[in-house]
């Protein structure tokens, strides 16, 4: 019986530094994003604020996203010479994004059920307390993007000296970066969308464009999704 030797098609997926960095990168940018996100929720329904409170979904539903892609990378670091991703394991990190994507959905449904809630029945709104906490939500959300960018110009900077050729591998570890730094700018949006919102009504009295932002805020969680 002939038996075929697949040591030739089989090579490492080496974990290298600058995999790390982005890993570091992400995991810190998670927790940033998640003690933010606390804080949005709590503020968005003490301050009865649908477009704060759609941010603050809005940021935990990334929360989880940005969860998801620390822990790819850190499945891809653990199994990064195991035979059986013979191809690499970037595929946990598309699975990951899958779920990351569905979250998001399900998500903006529930952000539409409420805006729609509050267009039907309005509250008061603590507008000034509101936009200072939206604008704290925006700060954060640019420093965390500043993150991410440094994050990937120092893994370009480390592929240009080692001379990196294996492009195929390198994009999908670049897609998980990439990801995470389009759940932040959503992020960033949706905060400018909520300061907008509450705005115009503090100063125009325009107490509907609140939950009207809401959801538009849905609509672009799900756009991103």
């Amino acid at each position: 019986m002939h038996a075929d030797n697949l040591s030739t098609w089989i090579h490492d997926h080496v974990f290298d530094e600058s995999s790390h960095a982005a890993e570091r990168s992400t995991l810190a940018v998670t927790w940033i994003t998640a003690a933010m996100m606390v804080v949005e929720i709590i503020t968005g329904w003490w301050y009865n604020s649908m477009a704060l409170l759609a941010d603050g979904w809005h940021m935990s539903s990334h929360a989880v996203a940005l969860g998801l892609s620390a822990t790819a990378y850190a499945a891809a670091r653990r199994y990064a010479r195991d035979p059986r991703f013979a191809f690499g394991t970037w595929k946990i990190e598309v699975l990951g994004g899958f779920a990351s994507a569905i979250f998001l959905l399900g998500v903006a449904a529930l952000m539409v059920v409420g805006s729609v809630d509050r267009i039907l029945k309005p509250e008061p709104i603590h507008y000034q307390e509101a936009i200072i906490v939206a604008i704290v939500g925006l700060i954060v959300n640019i420093v965390c993007a500043k993150i991410l960018g440094h994050s990937h110009d120092h893994r370009d900077h480390v592929h240009h000296e080692h001379g990196h050729h294996d492009h195929g591998h390198d994009h999908q570890h670049d897609l998980n970066l990439k990801s995470a730094y389009i759940h932040v700018i959503a992020d960033a949006a949706t905060s400018v969308l909520a300061i907008i919102a509450l705005l115009g009504g503090w100063i125009y009295g325009w107490s509907w464009l609140d939950p009207v932002m809401g959801i538009v805020g849905a609509t672009l969680v799900a756009a991103w999704a």
